[in-house]
């Protein structure tokens, strides 16, 4: 079986309710969506969630990236087993037009690439897509199939009401861990940490995410009214470019650091790992460049005695949540895993299967070929415009 056509299409999808973070507001996230159909005519879908202040993409620019890039001679070659799939997908190399010295200016296209080929070819074999994690060498260290999955929840900056809302509602759910998004201007991170403790409870694991917000020199003083209320971790506190400066500081922090935005790729993580900046990675299959990527990532931290999680972009569709399900339900060590948001983010569902996470953040293995989900076609093309969409191969 070969590849005979990548079609690419930018889709807007709105939000239930307003994202707020340091780094970015939003109310709908653009999202790249790939099929990837074979000569017996399978189908197999995949979503990057380009963020320009993480990797420097664009969805406009994805697109062009993908029109530069020549794909028959990287894509054109039939495949008959996994080991010749997954040669395939990282063989894919995007065109790139700019510097690129951290590797990841064409992370999300990489990611809407690969899921796509992974699932197509994942359906044709009769096999769901945690197969690929089984036959991928570099990620056998960590390789764990389990039944279920257990996500963990977010408090993002909210008026006081909502908060607290938030908070109840996230105890009598049942969920384990939380994260609160602090560093927003404006908001007093200390005072909402006390309230937010109160409502959730004594038994929530919470941790920290500031997106950059902070100073490597400020950062202990930001810290340390926060720790009072049991913080579990701190991640991304500070901007990239500071990352040597939070190595130097690190061991005086109180509480363990996970890195996110600093955390893109494997020339970020080796970095990362030789100044010594952090506790943890906070691996997204879309920021990290795609499924296989991202084990490699797991693989790397387990053996430098790192933690990790699997973190997730506000926004993603279900093509994402169910990539994630399958690469949590395959790896092992996860600290934290993060997505499904599904039913209770996104204003529509693009696949008929809703996979949105159950009482306690607990979700079930997913089994089926490939992805195990199928898109609402209908819910699709009242996304899609022909001005944002482009196709490569056999009508």
């Amino acid at each position: 079986m070969r590849i005979v056509s990548l079609t690419a299409s930018i889709v807007q999808i709105p939000l239930r309710r307003e994202i707020k973070h340091a780094s970015a507001t939003r109310r709908e996230s653009a999202n790249l969506l790939v099929c990837c159909r074979l000569n017996d005519g399978t189908e197999g879908w995949g979503e990057g969630v380009p963020r320009s202040y993480v990797t420097g993409e664009t969805p406009k620019g994805a697109l062009e990236q993908l029109a530069a890039t020549p794909l028959e001679e990287q894509l054109g070659r039939p495949c008959a087993s996994w080991p010749e799939v997954i040669q395939l997908c990282r063989g894919f190399q995007p065109r790139i037009n700019q510097p690129n010295p951290r590797g990841h200016c064409a992370n999300a296209l990489r990611c809407a690439v690969e899921l796509s080929i992974l699932d197509a070819f994942g359906r044709a074999f009769g096999q769901p897509l945690s197969e690929v994690v089984r036959h991928y060498e570099p990620a056998r260290p960590v390789y764990a199939p389990r039944d279920q999955v257990r996500y963990s929840t977010t408090i993002t900056a909210e008026n006081p009401v909502r908060e607290r809302l938030s908070a109840l509602k996230m105890r009598l759910y049942g969920f384990r861990q939380c994260k609160v998004k602090v560093g927003v201007a404006g908001a007093d991170d200390a005072q909402r940490l006390r309230r937010i403790r109160f409502w959730i409870g004594r038994g929530m694991d919470l941790r920290l995410d500031a997106n950059e917000a902070w100073q490597a020199g400020d950062l202990p003083r930001k810290l340390e009214p926060l720790l009072r209320n049991r913080i579990s971790c701190i991640e991304q506190p500070v901007p990239h470019e500071q990352l040597e400066s939070l190595a130097k500081i690190r061991r005086q922090l109180a509480v363990p650091v996970m890195l996110d935005e600093s955390l893109t790729s494997l020339g970020d993580a080796q970095r990362a790992i030789a100044l010594g900046a952090c506790d943890l990675f906070n691996i997204r299959l879309s920021k990290c460049g795609g499924f296989l990527a991202s084990l490699e990532l797991a693989a790397l931290a387990d053996a430098s005695g790192l933690g990790y999680q699997l973190g997730c972009h506000p926004g993603e569709t279900g093509i994402l949540s169910a990539a994630g399900r399958h690469w949590a339900a395959s790896v092992d060590g996860i600290r934290y895993v993060e997505g499904s948001y599904d039913r209770h983010l996104l204003q529509t569902l693009v696949t008929c299967e809703d996979i949105t996470f159950g009482y306690g953040g607990r979700a079930a293995a997913l089994r089926r070929p490939g992805l195990g989900v199928t898109i609402a076609r209908d819910v699709l093309a009242r996304l899609l415009t022909n001005e944002t969409t482009w196709r490569w191969g056999e009508s």
